[in-house]
């Protein structure tokens, strides 16, 4: 489905007049709709390397916000003409200031807010309040504002509408507009907070939205690590409900593990394990650092000292409920063309080896693709029972993603997400120590 544009052309309106327009638009409407009873949404989305490319001639407008793949294909060429290492993610936000351009066009059409990914508005959204910051040097703030519906085919004819509203402008704009947000809130609908930008790039306007009874939406993998977990173990600790995207995309790697080891004859064996190898694409590490935690948690490991720390390679020991060590590493691969999602995971092994049972030595690889599987097969696993799976990588849009977490209506924080994000942070923080 292609996303959807808002029934009306917004219209624009200085900020104090919004609440007015809104009430006299819902007053005046002939079936008596009030809007949806759902939940409002508020989404920081800055989309600073589309707004770069379409302003330098690279790709063609208008400015959408969404993960379009001429974007992506073009991202990657800036990385392979530039001097960005080829492992670089093409969302990088070193690709900003790669791209060139002689001269920035101008009037180039800006549908942040407008532009609505169908995953999202079939959730029949009661408000949408983007904040659409700009790279222009122009401190001018636009607030526009328009009624909104999913299309009825969409839904089966029956349609529950909302409305749309967009903050846009340079930073200093929006900080001067932005205390007009929280007088848009319905303050009987759950609200959340889609932050979809890094996590470091912002965090006035951050700390200014993400307010403590907000559902918050982050993905740990924009942004520098270790502000990253700092981040999200505040916000958990504090009591938000905190939703991960980077979380969100490990699901296919846990659940796969999980059924390898469901057989009776290999359960056992997590009481043996020995080492564990995680492959990621380049140097993000947070998605790598998060599955360590969660595997630790889930058989109680105690986190014991850091090995070595290098720059492509993190190491750590974890002490077992036995007393016995587990080796556990994190490898940066150099790959050529990595996800958009940096860090992602590719590759898992784990080694289980019985005390002088070597009948019962177990490794198991889990990857990505099979050319990963050999990758870590190689090490002397011959003499032991070899299980190997290749993990489908999920390729839903960014919207989809997001879309799962507000259907889950989920007032409160994973609690496997919760367990592990303060182990995945000492770990983080172990490593940088002995830097």
């Amino acid at each position: 489905m292609s996303p959807q544009l808002t029934l009306q052309t917004p219209l624009q309106l200085p900020p104090t007049e919004i609440p007015t327009y809104l009430e006299q638009l819902w007053s005046h409407d002939e079936r008596g709709d009030k809007g949806a009873n759902t939940f409002c949404l508020i989404v920081w989305q800055p989309a600073w390397i589309e707004q770069k490319l379409v302003k330098t001639g690279h790709i063609s407008g208008p400015i959408v916000g969404n993960q379009r793949n001429d974007l992506i294909e073009a991202a990657r060429e800036i990385i392979l003409k530039g001097d960005l290492p080829n492992s670089t993610s093409p969302l990088d936000f070193r690709v900003q200031s790669s791209i060139h351009g002689e001269e920035l066009i101008e009037n180039v059409d800006d549908l942040r807010g407008q532009h609505i990914d169908t995953s999202i508005s079939n959730l029949q959204p009661r408000r949408l309040i983007t904040i659409a910051p700009t790279i222009d040097k122009e401190n001018n703030l636009e607030t526009l504002v328009a009624a909104y519906c999913p299309l009825p085919e969409e839904s089966g004819g029956k349609t529950a509408c909302g409305d749309v509203i967009v903050l846009r402008g340079n930073k200093a704009a929006i900080n001067d507009g932005l205390e007009i947000v929280e007088n848009l809130v319905p303050e009987e609908l759950p609200s959340w907070l889609w932050w979809n930008g890094r996590i470091d790039e912002a965090p006035e306007f951050l700390n200014a939205l993400s307010l403590p009874n907000r559902r918050l939406i982050v993905d740990t993998a924009l942004g520098e690590p270790i502000v990253c977990l700092n981040l999200l173990l505040q916000r958990i600790q504090s009591g938000q409900a905190v939703n991960d995207l980077n979380w969100l995309r490990l699901r296919g790697w846990r659940e796969t593990l999980a059924m390898v080891f469901d057989p009776l004859q290999r359960r056992n064996a997590l009481e043996n394990l020995q080492k564990i190898d995680i492959d990621i694409e380049g140097t993000q590490t947070v998605q790598g650092l998060l599955l360590a935690a969660w595997i630790a948690d889930r058989l109680n490991w105690k986190l014991e000292s850091s090995i070595s720390s290098k720059k492509d390679q993190l190491k750590v020991n974890f002490l077992r409920p036995d007393k016995i060590l587990v080796q556990v590493g994190i490898t940066s691969l150099p790959i050529g063309k990595p996800s958009i999602n940096p860090g992602q995971i590719v590759g898992l092994r784990l080694i289980a080896k019985a005390n002088n049972k070597q009948k019962s030595d177990i490794c198991v690889i889990l990857a990505s693709e099979s050319g990963e599987c050999m990758r870590l097969e190689a090490g002397g696993m011959a003499r032991m029972e070899l299980i190997e799976q290749v993990v489908p990588i999920q390729k839903n849009s960014l919207e989809n993603d997001v879309a799962r977490l507000l259907s889950s209506s989920r007032g409160n924080t994973s609690p496997l997400l919760e367990s592990a994000t303060p182990i995945a942070k000492e770990m983080l923080d172990l490593v940088n120590q002995a830097n």
